[in-house]
């Protein structure tokens, strides 16, 4: 949401800082939740890898709005060269193991329609015709909706922490997108 404002035409302004900040801050609580929030020196590698990530992903989501004649369809093609990556990858650095239920077949197949398939092109169109700033106040709503399912399914509990982290986020969203409320464009 940060590199928006250097996208012609667009402007951060003091409220899309502070609900991306109320975001951010309902996110750490729902990662420190147990308290093992740290840094550990023996993962400063997957740490520098999920930071660079981040910055690849943002950079992506935001140069996509420069490249807005690129039809989304063409996400496809990315989409196929990564699985082509990822299968070289698999093979050379890891060990097969399949699933062994066709319930576990069916997470994989919905998985790869879902976040890592249909996702990826409602994103690209978003960024290319939406509001920038709007969805990347709004994407901190992920960690959110997965802790909540984790409460649904029985693999979390409905704690103070968790109330909290959701009024943070979902306060976040509504700060962040108050240009989008009055009908008028930043």
């Amino acid at each position: 949401m940060l590199f928006s404002a250097l996208l012609p035409g667009e402007k951060l302004r003091w409220f899309h800082l502070a609900g991306a900040a109320l975001g951010l801050g309902g996110t750490v609580i729902l990662i420190a939740g147990k308290g093992e929030l740290g840094f550990d020196w023996r993962y400063a590698a997957g740490y520098a890898a999920a930071f660079a990530c981040a910055f690849t992903w943002s950079g992506y989501s935001v140069l996509s709005r420069r490249f807005a004649a690129v039809p989304t369809d063409a996400v496809g093609a990315f989409c196929a060269a990564t699985a082509l990556l990822s299968w070289l990858g698999h093979f050379t650095f890891e060990s097969t193991g399949l699933p062994a239920s066709t319930g576990e077949w069916a997470a994989i197949v919905a998985l790869g329609l879902g976040p890592v398939g249909l996702a990826f092109f409602c994103w690209d169109h978003g960024m290319k015709r939406g509001d920038v700033r709007a969805l990347g106040t709004m994407a901190y709503a992920a960690p959110l909706l997965s802790t909540l399912l984790l409460i649904v399914f029985g693999q979390g509990d409905l704690t103070l922490p968790v109330l909290l982290a959701c009024a943070l986020i979902i306060g976040g969203a509504v700060l962040g997108t108050g240009d989008l409320r009055g009908g008028k464009k930043a």
